[in-house]
């Protein structure tokens, strides 16, 4: 009678009926209520759990690739310092360095630290002294005047400071900022601090709250003249046109350097900061697969719930016919319908999320009435999103997965059952 009974009945693998049935699995009944509840919390567990991997890693990747952009972007890739003597030669060295294959730009600088300072209050600052040419061509600086204008910078001998450092100060685009340096002049007392006055020809907001409120940028002979510097700077900034090709065109510099230069990059002046970022980002991408594996856990114990309550429909389905894989097919379906929903709905939610989150920050700035994202402590005026959908693939593929796996347990339990034990116990 059992051998009668293990034969197939001939239809076809994943047939309409075996859909069918797992739908009516899926559906709400008064008696199977709790389970239903259980399917309900796995769905929202793996939709939640999708969704937020999706939002989180795309604010990572947002952030990595704002920073990495602006630090980049206002400070050069490669910097370059003299070894033997000052860099007298500077616009040699600079002229040759822009012949280099995937140079766009070198730059002379002249840097130090000095307190900015109106009648209202003060600040330690980082200016930078640079040629009116250069600074037009950061895009970062030159594409970023919120007041007044670059227009003139070296002849005017004004400065250029960042929005946040001109609210700090309560200045603004013509008012006049004094900087006060240690290193002033020689005197037989010592070195007497050197006070100037400089009118404020432009103001500028690059978006990362540590440069805005710090930096200060001044026409370079009067930051030579300013610093004591005899006609040399301090160093040459390169920009090139691909950040991942940096060691290819420092080992480019190295060969064709015109004069002995100490070369760094942005990479070992960032390592520290890029790579906690890193270690942040694949911390966070574990702890939030958790979410996911606890929703597919659950898909596991509402389908043996499940199997347990339909032993006697089981036992029925055998005994008029249904194979083992019939069986083991329908509650797979079931089981994995609730993860590739929920996998999809989260997939839908955590994009929409990651496409809109700066409307969304301001809908709930407007409806709290407080900023809920303060750039003064954040580095960044703006809360990022960039979606790489490779990872975007893979966290769909690793919840899919997940969920499969949860079901196949309960599925061959169900398809293991004998009909006549399972008679009796229904």
């Amino acid at each position: 009678m059992s051998t009668e009974m293990e034969q197939p009945t001939g239809t076809r693998p994943f047939a309409g009926f075996e859909w069918l049935l797992a739908g009516r699995y899926l559906r709400t009944r008064r008696r199977e209520g709790f389970v239903s509840v259980i399917a309900g919390f796995s769905f929202l567990g793996i939709l939640l759990g999708v969704a937020t991997l999706i939002i989180v890693m795309s604010v990572m990747n947002g952030f990595r690739k704002e920073l990495l952009e602006k630090i980049v972007g206002v400070n050069g890739h490669i910097f370059a310092t003299p070894i033997d003597r000052p860099l007298d030669d500077y616009e040699a060295v600079a002229a040759r360095l822009r012949q280099v294959p995937g140079i766009k730009l070198a730059i002379p600088l002249v840097e130090g630290q000095a307190l900015a300072s109106s009648q209202y209050a003060n600040s330690g600052v980082l200016v930078r002294g640079i040629s009116e040419g250069d600074l037009k061509s950061i895009p970062f600086i030159g594409n970023n005047i919120k007041r007044g204008t670059l227009d003139g910078f070296d002849a005017a001998a004004g400065v250029a400071i960042g929005s946040r450092l001109a609210a700090a100060l309560s200045l603004t685009a013509g008012d006049t900022i004094t900087l006060v340096s240690p290193k002033g002049a020689s005197t037989p007392f010592g070195t007497a601090p050197r006070i100037k006055a400089y009118p404020i020809q432009a103001v500028f907001e690059i978006g990362m709250t540590e440069f805005d409120a710090s930096f200060v940028f001044m026409p370079l002979a009067e930051s030579q003249a300013y610093f004591n510097r005899d006609g040399d700077v301090n160093v040459i900034e390169v920009f090139i046109d691909n950040p991942d090709r940096t060691q290819v065109v420092r080992d480019a510099i190295e060969a064709d350097a015109p004069r002995p230069l100490v070369l760094s990059d942005w990479r070992q002046r960032n390592r520290t900061f890029f790579n906690a970022l890193e270690v942040e980002r694949n911390v966070m991408f574990i702890i939030l697969t958790l979410i996911v594996l606890v929703a597919a856990l659950n898909i596991v114990s509402g389908l043996i719930m499940l199997v347990k309550d339909k032993t006697e429909d089981i036992a029925i389905m055998r005994t008029m016919g249904a194979s083992r894989g019939t069986v083991l097919r329908v509650f797979l379906i079931t089981g994995a319908a609730i993860g590739v929903f929920g996998t999809l709905a989260g997939l839908g939610l955590g994009v929409l999320f990651a496409n809109n989150i700066k409307s969304i920050m301001a809908t709930l700035n407007w409806i709290t009435g407080a900023n809920l994202w303060d750039p003064t402590v954040r580095f960044l005026s703006d809360i990022p999103s960039v979606i790489d959908w490779r990872e975007v693939a893979s966290v769909v593929g690793m919840a899919l997965v997940l969920s499969l796996l949860a079901t196949l347990y309960p599925a061959w339990k169900a398809a293991r059952l004998d009909p006549v034990q399972a008679l009796r116990m229904g």
